[in-house]
């Protein structure tokens, strides 16, 4: 193996357009770790953010000046290569996939700590494989927050607002497994995608209001687009139901901060509004990769770029109008 690899990098915070390609040295695993050879990575609005660094609120923990990570995506799947000291649960040349801490994705070499890594199934594609630790991971954890498919026998109404992207397309099939009647808010050219993928209905709430709809319709809210007034999304809900806040969307300074704190002081009563903060979930992981083997949670990948075009990868992603995920592929 090569002493040094290539790696899509920025230095500094800002646009896609800023990203170049540099040889570096190949990283050695620490303790608890394994060195991965990239297969294929998958990129998320969080990548976009860190990269913009963006709201600043982040920037203690991710770098005050510049990104302590240069390196983005933060989904991967990989082979591994080498093992770091006190590694168990891990073998050289196990193809497995996992998320990252804070990025190095777009690289041909990461390390990852073990703990947070499931091996992928025979059946399961690199790209597929790796859609779904975020992504799905994210998509479980709000179906979960909201109490869907929690209770044996009972079916509820959801809506998604924001369906088609990554997360989105997740939690619409997920919840659709789960026996949820779903409601996708998308635009009209992805409706028909969204009524595959198990929605009942779709519309757009920008041209067809939330307002439209009649109060206490749905069990579950769970919101990934943001920008929705609180109020009128707890409107929607049952007594007993709940909105659910996926995105981070917010000012630029504080970010969804002032966001949460109003949500906290709505849900002093009934309709709760509960912000989620996903987390690695390996169990989560390896429940959604039996799923996908199975053929019953299909990852939704708008484009696989090469390597070669990771930058053009994140530009894409930066414009906002993507439907599903974003793939690149290892060089």
């Amino acid at each position: 193996m090569s002493r040094t690899m290539s790696a899509w990098r920025r230095e500094s915070y800002g646009p896609a357009v800023g990203m170049t390609l540099e040889h570096i040295a190949v990283p050695v695993p620490r303790r608890g770790e394994v060195l991965l050879r990239v297969r294929a990575t998958a990129l998320n609005a969080g990548d976009v953010r860190l990269m913009l660094g963006d709201p600043l609120l982040v920037r203690p923990v991710f770098g005050l000046t510049r990104p302590k990570h240069p390196v983005r995506g933060m989904e991967v799947s990989g082979t591994v290569v080498a093992v770091g000291p006190d590694v168990v649960g891990a073998e050289i040349g196990e193809d497995v996939v996992g998320e990252l801490v804070g990025g190095g994705g777009l690289a041909e070499y990461v390390r990852v700590p073990a703990s947070r890594l499931v091996p992928i199934p025979p059946d399961v594609s690199p790209e597929a494989a790796a859609c779904l630790p975020i992504a799905g991971g994210t998509a479980w954890q709000a179906l979960d927050l909201a109490g869907v498919g929690l209770a044996p026998g009972t079916v509820s109404r959801v809506l998604v607002i924001g369906a088609s992207g990554g997360v989105g397309t997740f939690t619409v099939q997920l919840a659709a497994l789960r026996g949820a009647e779903v409601w996708a808010s998308c635009g009209s050219r992805n409706a028909p995608l969204l009524e595959r993928l198990g929605a009942v209905r779709t519309f757009d709430h920008r041209e067809s209001p939330l307002s439209d709809l009649p109060s206490e319709r749905f069990d579950a809210v769970i919101d990934v687009a943001g920008g929705m007034p609180l109020r009128e999304l707890q409107r929607l809900v049952v007594p007993s139901g709940h909105v659910v806040l996926v995105t981070g969307d917010g000012g630029r300074v504080l970010g969804p901060v002032p966001r949460m704190l109003r949500a906290a002081v709505l849900s002093l009563g009934s309709r709760r509004i509960r912000p989620l903060a996903a987390k690695p979930r390996p169990e989560v992981l390896a429940k959604l990769l039996e799923l996908v083997a199975d053929g019953r949670v299909v990852p939704v990948i708008d484009r696989a770029y090469p390597f070669a075009e990771a930058s053009a990868a994140l530009a894409q992603l930066e414009a906002g109008h993507t439907v599903g995920k974003v793939v690149v592929n290892a060089p």
